[in-house]
Order: C-alpha cells, then sequence, then structure tokens
C-alpha cells in the first residue's frame, strides 16, 4: 500500500507528506468521484476499465497490471487506482448535530474493520463515524477499499478523547450505548431512537474501562451457536439497523 506518511522537521513543523495520496479499487475510485468531496488528480486503470463512464472528465492514464500493482501496493486493486488527496474529516460538532444515530469506534485497530464499519453506517443511514486521532489507522487507502467508497459520502470526524465525547453527549441531546457482550442489556429490549450513538471497542479487547463508565447504557447482542462472539462489522450492523429503525 501507498500513501503518504508524515514526519517532523527539525524545527518541529510537519515535514511534507512523502508519495501520492490513493484510492483504489472500482468502487471506490468511483465513490470519490461521484461525491466530489476531494479532488481527483488523475486515475491509472487497465484498457478494460478506462472506459468506465464515471472517469469522464478525469484524466486517465491506461496501465500494465503490475504498473498499478506497483503504484497501489497491492495486487488487489480492481484495475483502477486514483491520485487524490487528503481525506477531509468532518466537524465533531457537525456529526453531532447531523440526522440520525452515530457510531464511535473506540481504538479499533483494523483500517479493514474501520472501512467496512463506514460501509454499515453510510448502509443504514447514520449521521457520521467518530474515530480518535490517537489509536486509530484513519481513513487509509486500504479502509477506503473495505468500506466500498463509503467513506467518501458519510462524514467521519477524529477527536482527541473518546471518553470526553460520549462524556459530553447529553449537551447534544444525544445518549451513548456502549457495546459489551458481558455487562450489557440484551439490544433487543433497548428503545432505540435517533439520537442513539453507539460505541463500539477495539477488536478482541472491547471497550476501555473509562469508555465503559460513560456510557449511558450497554448493549449486548446475545448468542445461540457455539461461536460466542461477531466480528466488530457484524456486531455494529445489527446494531446500526436497529438503532435506525428504532423502536
Amino acid at each position: 500500500m501507498s500513501s503518504r506518511r508524515q514526519g517532523r522537521r527539525p524545527g518541529g513543523r510537519p515535514a511534507e507528506p512523502e508519495g501520492p495520496v490513493l484510492v483504489y479499487g472500482r468502487n471506490p475510485v468511483r465513490e470519490l468521484i461521484r461525491a466530489g468531496r476531494r479532488p481527483v488528480q488523475e486515475v491509472w486503470a487497465l484498457a478494460q476499465a478506462a472506459d468506465d463512464p464515471v472517469l469522464e472528465g478525469i484524466t486517465v492514464q491506461v496501465k500494465r497490471r503490475e504498473d498499478l500493482a506497483r503504484l497501489a501496493g497491492t495486487g488487489g486493486h480492481q484495475g483502477m487506482v486514483a491520485i487524490t488527496e487528503e481525506y477531509p474529516y468532518a466537524d465533531p460538532q457537525a456529526v453531532l448535530e447531523g440526522d440520525g444515530p452515530i457510531m464511535v469506534l473506540d481504538e479499533v485497530q483494523d483500517p479493514r474493520n474501520l472501512g467496512a464499519v463506514a460501509r454499515v453506517a453510510d448502509a443504514a443511514g447514520f449521521a457520521g463515524l467518530v474515530i480518535p486521532t490517537r489509536g486509530s489507522p484513519g481513513i487509509t487507502p486500504v479502509a477506503c477499499k473495505a468500506s466500498a467508497g463509503a467513506v467518501e459520502h458519510l462524514p467521519i470526524a477524529r477527536i482527541g478523547s473518546i471518553v470526553a465525547f460520549v462524556n459530553d453527549l447529553a449537551g447534544s441531546g444525544r445518549w451513548a450505548a456502549g457495546a459489551d457482550a458481558d455487562r450489557g442489556q440484551d439490544y433487543r429490549e433497548v428503545q432505540w431512537d435517533p439520537s442513539a450513538v453507539i460505541v463500539l471497542g477495539a477488536e478482541g479487547a472491547g471497550l476501555r474501562p473509562r469508555v465503559r463508565e460513560v456510557c449511558d447504557q450497554l448493549v449486548r447482542i446475545p448468542m445461540r451457536g457455539r461461536v460466542g462472539s461477531l466480528n466488530l462489522s457484524t456486531a455494529a450492523a445489527v446494531l446500526a439497523f436497529r438503532a435506525a429503525a428504532g423502536g
């Protein structure tokens, strides 16, 4: 994977990013262009993908498969790689004021999980997704690919403290439901409404204790099978569509 890396100069100022900012995969590139939230400098594509109608008006360079793999840093480019700019994170207050529930991820480490949850939140009509500045990979090319381009449409905000964000929700008229497989109430018994904020913890570790403590309510998804848990994005989907439906 190729992406920009941030360093620091001797004087303390951030160094110039190294390398292009990329989005790869047919759906992610298509949604990048359709959303129009960040400019596309050019697209590298296989010959059979270069005539995609969504690329009209975009500078397209026809390349070999191995050239695309070298640029993207992966063979999973699906014949299309876009060169664009850094991801435009949303203002947290704007997300809070949006229509519909909100998803919060507490130090989720895998960009694939982050992208998959963003796809769920977008599909369920959420107001946005909130992630921490530290302890999260942010919206990387891998996360873009895993979201199938949903990150280009869904407002995603980065904040310094999940604890402070959740603790201050009452002032915005929202309430937090933290996912906890051991302590939570059956999610089907919860009175969901559009002001809900679903808080999901990291892979394996779950919610950090301090985050758990500031949630208004803990919820769980009962398991009937022999496997004791769901993966992160599946759990997010179960809770997200229930919250979006209300009741």
